[in-house]
């Protein structure tokens, strides 16, 4: 029996993982105490989630020790440490490197890692268990009822890559999964997740060391919080005791990461489904429950850890579908895509009608102001306004301030602009052709990293008698739409007499969508269903 370390592999991710081999051999020196009766071990590759490596090598190592003895099969195991979400794209991929075995941290990325032929099979459920947690200084945990609430309630939520990383990814589906619970509107849930992804999505890199993420939050006066597995926190905990930091499961319950051993092997899955259980008989047995507990993992059983760490007895929330996966990772997908958008807006006389002591006017530069904040510097935006000839050669809008990133500068001209702007007296709403050209713009200066799209704020409808028709005008847009470039009209339409057929009538036409606020108060919440349409 023998062991040997093959050499530390640096990845395109830019981690560093180490390969190592426990088996049995024939002839080999008796490091491992192994037996000669092995003449031919099977040869099996495995790969798991980094901080599972120790342990599974520990195991691999033991039952190695017995090969050959009262049944035992004859196994030589080469173990190889990458993060669940690179495995899970490789296999999907048919990557050369697949592997026999896989161990991630949790199942939800084995629906991720369907090559087009077959899902891989998970043979041994769980070996392991952590439960998400809440991390972060006690002065932040104001409302922990919910997850919803609990990050709601802070300044400065973080969040682990969903896209790469198992607690990201668990702490969105537990949003959704309370639901059952909490019976959360859509809206509610939006006014986290929408500006939560435009934020993070516009970093320059995701999130996705969390002993990084507990560090800013420890900092005195922090306000930081971050989902992350009771493992990942009790192993910070003991190497940094002088940090701060509290683990909290908020009322509604968690997810768990379950650490369950797949099969992954295109060929020879009997033998690997074989190997797959005797690794996890020896994970599971008394022999390693107590250095399973010292790693900070739970039992299969979900038992609390022992001496009063981690979180202790939790409730379960339901386990996501493979469906309400796919719906959430690709939503955040698409939330946290970079904006490139052009805001036009309503100048028309009928703006300067009032609702509760405001003009439609002043109601309107306020949304947009604090919409504004929805977007992060990364995001780029332009100003129109728009009335009867009150552009260039008697067009019926204005550019105000060329589409460009959102920086301090920018956020500033377009501030200053929406400041002045008042109500044209007795001018009228050109909303067609306006729809038109903004469409053209945007198109003319189409990013392709971005979602491209014109926010189209009115409190009527068309009253341009030289404008083109409602027909002709959404034959024109529709000659525009190119699939591979789509730039949407998101519709937003105030008041009483903004006409909803009229805007959605426009809106389908680029594919975008509609909404009307009738009341002042609606206004914020018609900016998150915005973004939350790209």
């Amino acid at each position: 029996m023998y062991i040997t370390a093959i050499g530390l592999l640096v990845l395109s991710l830019g981690a560093v993982f180490v390969v190592r081999s426990f088996g049995s051999e024939s002839g080999a020196d008796g490091f491992l105490g192994g037996s000669k009766s092995c003449d031919d071990p099977a040869q099996i590759q495995l790969t798991t989630t980094p901080e599972m490596q120790s342990s599974l090598e520990a195991a691999a190592k033991s039952l190695s020790s017995k090969g050959g003895k009262d049944g035992t099969p004859c196994l030589q195991f080469t173990i190889t440490a990458a993060p669940s979400s690179k495995v899970a794209q490789d296999v999907a991929n048919g990557a050369d490197s697949r592997p026999d075995l896989w161990v991630p941290d949790s199942s939800l990325w084995v629906a991720q890692a369907d090559d087009g032929d077959s899902v891989p099979t998970i043979a041994v459920p769980s070996i392991a268990t952590s439960p998400l947690v809440l991390v972060g200084r006690n002065s932040n945990f104001a409302d922990t009822s919910s997850w919803l609430r609990s990050l709601a309630g802070v300044k400065a939520p973080a969040l682990l890559d969903p896209l790469s990383t198992s607690p990201g990814a668990l702490a969105l589906l537990a949003i959704q999964s309370e639901r059952q619970k909490t019976s959360a509107p859509d809206t509610v849930v939006n006014q986290l997740v929408v500006p939560l992804a435009q934020s993070l999505g516009s970093m320059a890199k995701p999130y996705t060391d969390v002993n990084v993420v507990f560090g800013r939050a420890a900092q005195a006066d922090s306000q930081t919080v971050v989902p992350a597995s009771e493992q990942s926190f009790v192993q910070y905990q003991e190497q940094h005791p002088e940090a701060q930091l509290k683990a909290i499961v908020p009322g509604t319950g968690t997810l768990f990461l379950d650490y369950p051993i797949v099969v992954t092997a295109k060929s020879e899955t009997e033998q690997a489904t074989s190997a797959a259980n005797a690794l996890a008989g020896e994970m599971l047995s008394d022999a390693f429950g107590q250095a399973r507990d010292d790693a900070g993992f739970r039992d299969s059983s979900q038992s609390p850890l022992s001496g009063g760490r981690g979180v202790g007895d939790v409730n379960q929330l339901t386990k996501p579908t493979a469906e309400a996966i796919d719906k959430t990772l690709l939503n955040w997908t698409r939330l946290s895509l970079s904006t490139h958008s052009l805001a036009v807006i309503d100048i028309s006389g009928s703006m300067a009608e009032k609702v509760l002591g405001k003009t439609r006017m002043q109601l309107t530069i306020e949304a947009a102001g604090g919409g504004l904040s929805l977007f992060p510097n990364s995001a780029s935006l332009g100003l129109w306004t728009f009335s009867t000839k009150i552009g260039p050669d008697d067009a019926d809008y204005k550019e105000l301030v060329p589409i460009a990133p959102l920086s301090a500068v920018q956020r500033s001209k377009i501030l200053s602009q929406l400041k002045i702007q008042h109500p044209v007296p007795n001018g009228g709403t050109g909303l067609y052709d306006t729809a038109i050209a903004a469409v053209r713009a945007v198109r003319k200066n189409y990013d392709s990293k971005a979602v491209n799209s014109i926010l189209l704020f009115t409190d009527g409808k068309n009253d341009d008698p030289g404008s083109p028709t409602l027909q002709e005008t959404v034959r024109t847009l529709e000659g525009l739409t190119d699939p591979a470039r789509p730039v949407r009209i998101i519709a937003l339409g105030m008041g009483p007499d903004a006409n909803p057929d009229e805007l959605r009538t426009l809106a389908k036409a680029t594919g975008g969508l509609s909404y009307v606020a009738r009341n002042p108060g609606d206004l914020r919440q018609v900016f998150i269903d915005a973004l939350q349409s790209r």
